[in-house]
């Protein structure tokens, strides 16, 4: 199986056969470069070409080599390589952490540090895979998606400066202008993409990697949904998130499908959300990335996947299924506990119990958008009297030991983590087996390759002859889906599921998830 460390620049006819032909699929996997303009592009860029363009793995790449990001394309919106992005390879944490803003704040030294590879060893690596040091990387990352912001939004340029990560004005109009050769201000006198629905609502466009069954994903996050924390219909999903410090109002966000104009699909979703979060859009873009898989590759997962004779079907049949994971880490650990042994229902019973007595309650305007409260914090849950909510002593013990070891540091949802570590870290606390680990690093961190081979659904699903694998047996079949056996994993889930997958929450039949292990079955496994 290939390494997503070695996955290289698609060949010359390949990039050149995409891009003429404007192909969605290669969005974000490279980028053309005109020679003549010093101007580089997305792929379906509909803007005319010169035979003379050279191709970059990476805007950062691109950039590093002078040149500056198309305007009417907008290389901004082009999802993330997630073939880079995903995994355990030291580069793929690597980048994960300075997506979370590490280098912003700390020197090149402690990433090397946090991904076990010396400074120049992990420099000359990012080199080799993507063109570009690590901070090139970072300050591209950035640049990008400031540009983004002045291109939909009507936020001041401060405001724009601050979300981007920038720490002063004076800091963000150097880099701009060195990186793009005009001031962020001049930008702004160019006509906008689109811009804010109002003055106090935000809507910024997040930008996917086509097929992408958007249905499916919302109708998984249904099915699962907390009443009062969030909201999801055939539409689009909303949820409370809490305030960026002290005094601060908690805020909200929906996500939907972005709509197509003139007969052309737009390939990306519809991020909305009040102003006074501006502050922290890049982490909340961030989560929501993650947690709706934005950045996945479905054709490399498919190729590497459909190499199974069962995994293939359903892969024709489901080319656009993603991974979907969460908003919040802990919220996901709690659930996936609150979830052994009961059944979907009883299980977003408990989560909504928990969310309403411990929660914090909101402010009457988030009524609007049916939230009523925000789930609890780990600090509210360590000493909580959960038995008041319908669970068992041990159960309870469970969650607040949980919550316990999350405010210690002896678990936690670090990005840089290899799958191994966090499982081990988390199967050392009493009442977390290994289904709920690879539960729980599926849909707290979105990890590719977690794999609950404990779950019973999945034991009877690989067979077709309705015999049952063992755990063991299932494990070593799957040995093959590496590093996408998470995405295997949803497939067959969904497989398992003899309803659509949009009336799936209308009946009792369990499906894999939080609930989805028969109560003996999720004794020995969580």
């Amino acid at each position: 199986m290939t390494s997503p460390d070695l996955v290289a620049l698609p060949p010359p006819h390949v990039c050149e056969q995409a891009r003429l032909s404007r192909d969605p699929r290669f969005d974000g996997l490279f980028f053309t470069a005109v020679l003549s303009t010093r101007i580089y592009c997305r792929p379906v860029c509909p803007a005319p070409w010169a035979k003379r363009v050279t191709y970059y793995r990476s805007a950062a790449a691109a950039e590093a080599a002078g040149f500056r990001p198309c305007l009417r394309c907008r290389p901004e919106l082009s999802p993330s390589d997630g073939a880079w992005r995903r995994g355990d390879a030291a580069l793929a944490r690597a980048l994960k952490l300075i997506d979370q803003g590490l280098l912003a704040e700390q020197p090149l030294s402690v990433l090397a540090e946090r991904v076990n590879l010396g400074e120049r060893q992990l420099r000359r690596l990012f080199v080799e895979r993507l063109g570009a040091a690590p901070i090139g990387v970072h300050t591209t990352r950035r640049l990008l998606f400031a540009k983004q912001l002045l291109s939909e939004t009507h936020l001041s340029i401060t405001e724009v400066a601050l979300a981007a990560g920038f720490g002063s004005l004076r800091r963000f109009n150097a880099a701009f202008k060195d990186a793009y050769r005009m001031a962020p201000r001049d930008l702004r006198r160019k006509p906008a993409a689109s811009v804010a629905s109002g003055d106090q609502t935000l809507t910024l466009r997040l930008g996917y990697r086509p097929p992408y069954d958007f249905a499916s994903m919302l109708a998984f996050l249904r099915g699962r949904a907390l009443p009062g924390v969030e909201t999801v219909d055939e539409h689009g999903y909303a949820r409370a998130i809490p305030s960026e410090g002290p005094g601060a109002p908690p805020g909200w966000l929906r996500v939907s499908a972005w709509p197509g104009h003139d007969g052309e699909a737009s390939h990306a979703l519809k991020l909305e959300l009040p102003a006074p979060l501006a502050s922290r859009l890049l982490e909340i873009v961030n989560r929501l990335r993650r947690m709706f898989d934005l950045d996945a590759d479905p054709h490399a997962i498919g190729d590497a996947l459909s190499r199974d004779p069962r995994l293939a079907p359903l892969l024709r049949a489901r080319p656009g299924l993603r991974l979907p994971s969460g908003w919040d880490g802990f919220e996901i650990a709690v659930r996936a506990i609150l979830g052994q042994q009961v059944s979907v229902a009883a299980a977003r019973t408990f989560a909504a119990r928990t969310a309403q007595r411990f929660g914090s309650a909101l402010p009457a305007e988030h009524a609007a958008h049916g939230l009523t409260h925000l789930f609890p914090t780990p600090d509210v849950l360590a000493e909580a009297d959960l038995t008041a909510i319908g669970l068992t002593r041990t159960r309870a013990e469970t969650v607040r030991t949980l919550a316990r070891a999350l405010l210690d540091g002896r678990v936690d949802f670090r990005v840089d983590r290899t799958l191994e570590d966090f499982v081990a870290r988390w199967t050392a606390l009493p009442g977390i087996g290994p289904w709920t680990a690879h539960y729980i690093a599926m849909r707290a961190l979105g990890h590719p390759d977690a794999f609950p081979a404990e779950d019973l659904v999945l034991q009877k699903a690989v067979p077709t002859d309705g015999s049952r694998l063992s755990a063991r047996a299932l494990g070593a079949r799957a040995e093959a889906w590496r590093p996408w056996r998470a995405y295997a994993v949803i497939q067959l889930w969904r497989d398992s599921m003899p309803v659509p997958i949009a009336d799936a929450t209308k009946t009792a039949v369990k499906t894999g998830g939080e609930a989805a292990k028969p109560a003996k079955k999720s004794r020995k496994a969580a």
